[in-house]
């Protein structure tokens, strides 16, 4: 039987890294992950955000709720990764407590991520558990350039590696995608099918370490639909240019197949796959969001 389905715009079966918000092991001198940049305090709580940590509790990187035992993130995240060496908080806006504390049983990477190919960093999560948490439902199609959309994040507030440690309470930054031009420009790999280019606000604002693997959301009605996972910045002073984020909508046909089937693998062509081992490690570029 399927372990889950996903909400509204499922069918019922349902890169380079931002860039390096990878998830380092959770023993000692683990590495974390950083905030948002020039955002602000997210004025609401929302049900779908998760905080991917070590078993200690240090934050690493983010996550969306899409189904009530499914998380999707970016695969760098989950990369040499167990899910018995993990935990995530749901649904509070504070890192630290609120919402539900679940284990992670199940790492389902995108098989492609393991090629390192640009526009397939996403992987993702079964729980050990249902939550009562309401999931956030994928919209249809990707935004075109230009649309505004919210960013959250417990990301760093300060733009290079090192520069500090990620806040307690959730950041959010509304910004718009920009043309993929933007990001191709860089010499980086850039799948304008695949990804989305997010603008920087002419270097004042952005993504960075810690954010890797949480939500791009757009409003919809009274609420929000999920549009992509961040992946990885261009360098390594996160605002410098824009962001990239891996495009969920892009992947609802390989995230309605892996659910409907319960994390079982789907056909190669069909773009499924499960990894409950670590896969081959993401390079982590200038201007990676992994934390040092």
């Amino acid at each position: 039987m399927p372990r889950g389905s996903l909400t509204r715009r499922i069918p019922a079966l349902v890169a380079s890294v931002l860039a390096g918000l990878a998830l380092a092991a959770p023993v000692a001198g683990a590495k974390a992950t950083p905030l948002i940049i020039g955002g602000g305090p997210a004025p609401q709580d929302h049900s779908f955000i998760a905080s991917m940590q070590s078993t200690d509790g240090q934050h690493h990187c983010g996550a969306s709720l899409i189904d009530q035992e499914w998380l999707v993130t970016a695969a760098h995240c989950v990369d040499g990764q167990q899910p018995s060496n993990v935990q995530y908080r749901i649904g509070s806006s504070d890192r630290t407590s609120g919402g539900e504390l679940v284990e992670p049983d199940e790492f389902v990477v995108h098989p492609q991520a393991k090629q390192q190919q640009a526009g397939y960093d996403l992987a993702l999560v079964h729980l050990s558990r249902p939550v009562q948490a309401e999931p956030i439902a994928i919209a249809d199609s990707a935004p075109q350039p230009g649309t505004t959309l919210q960013l959250l994040g417990w990301g760093q507030t300060c733009p290079t590696p090192k520069c500090g440690e990620p806040p307690v309470q959730l950041k959010e930054l509304e910004t718009t995608t920009t043309e993929p031009a933007n990001c191709t420009g860089s010499g980086e790999p850039f799948d304008a099918s695949r990804e989305l280019c997010i603008d920087n606000q002419q270097g004042r604002a952005s993504a960075c370490y810690g954010d890797s693997g949480g939500p791009a959301v757009v409003r919809e009605g009274s609420g929000y639909a999920l549009v992509g996972a961040t992946s990885r910045g261009l360098a390594e002073s996160c605002t410098e240019k824009p962001g990239v984020y891996t495009s969920v909508s892009a992947h609802a046909d390989w995230i309605s197949q892996v659910i409907g089937s319960g994390g079982s693998p789907g056909s190669p062509d069909a773009g499924s796959g499960r990894d409950t081992v670590p896969v081959p490690p993401w390079p982590v570029r200038p201007g990676g969001f992994t934390r040092p």
